[in-house]
């Protein structure tokens, strides 16, 4: 028997965490397991880190052409990080989210406070925590995509943002990757059935209405 499909509204799925928690691998993982969700693509002035794809991994923009698209409002959210500018472009967004489809955000807590403010009705936000400073700090180094200046940034910067976790419905702590990518799936699939997100529904219940 064919499951009965309902029209829904898609979901902002936002993953936070400080940098080295792991939330790039979970939102990698969680888009190779679930064909209904894609990642947000967003823009940076950053410099491109090897084998990274302009238009694939991020827009990348020089710093004039990331201003022209903010003072435009073409971005539903902005936030400088590192000294460089990271924004979402607003258009690809909307379209996937009228169509039933979710997107996936990997941005920090200043991101998220703007989309809380424009399309919190739609959004759903996990904070992912390391399980310890030692294990951050230990998989920041093992990476080996920064220099060791960087890194120390990072660390420093890491309380700040996980001070910021009361802002987020969900928090999962990032020990085994395998138990948190579980976690990461119920919550999905339980907002997903979210009653104000199923706008098929009216019609679903009237002509269930008539068959009683």
């Amino acid at each position: 028997m064919s499951e009965i499909a309902i029209q829904r509204h898609g979901l902002m799925l936002v993953l936070s965490s400080p940098s080295g928690a792991g939330k790039t691998t979970l939102s990698r993982l969680l888009l190779e397991a679930d064909e209904n969700i894609s990642m947000s693509v967003s823009v940076t002035t950053r410099a491109p880190r090897e084998g990274e794809v302009d238009g694939r991994d991020y827009f990348f923009k020089s710093t004039e052409e990331f201003g022209l698209m903010r003072n435009r409002g073409e971005l539903l959210e902005h936030a400088k990080v590192f000294d460089n500018y990271y924004g979402t472009p607003s258009a690809p967004v909307n379209e996937a989210l009228a169509k039933g489809r979710d997107v996936l955000f990997d941005i920090d807590w200043q991101g998220t406070q703007q989309l809380m403010e424009t399309a919190n009705q739609h959004l759903v936000k996990v904070f992912i925590m390391p399980p310890s400073g030692q294990e951050l700090e230990k998989r920041l180094t093992k990476r080996a995509l920064d220099p060791p200046e960087v890194v120390a940034a990072r660390m420093d910067k890491a309380w700040n943002e996980i001070s910021h976790y009361t802002d987020y419905e969900y928090i999962i702590i990032n020990d085994v990757v395998e138990e948190s990518m579980k976690k990461l799936r119920s919550i999905l699939r339980a907002e997903r059935l979210k009653r104000e997100r199923q706008i098929g529904l009216a019609n679903f219940v009237r002509g269930l209405q008539q068959t009683l």
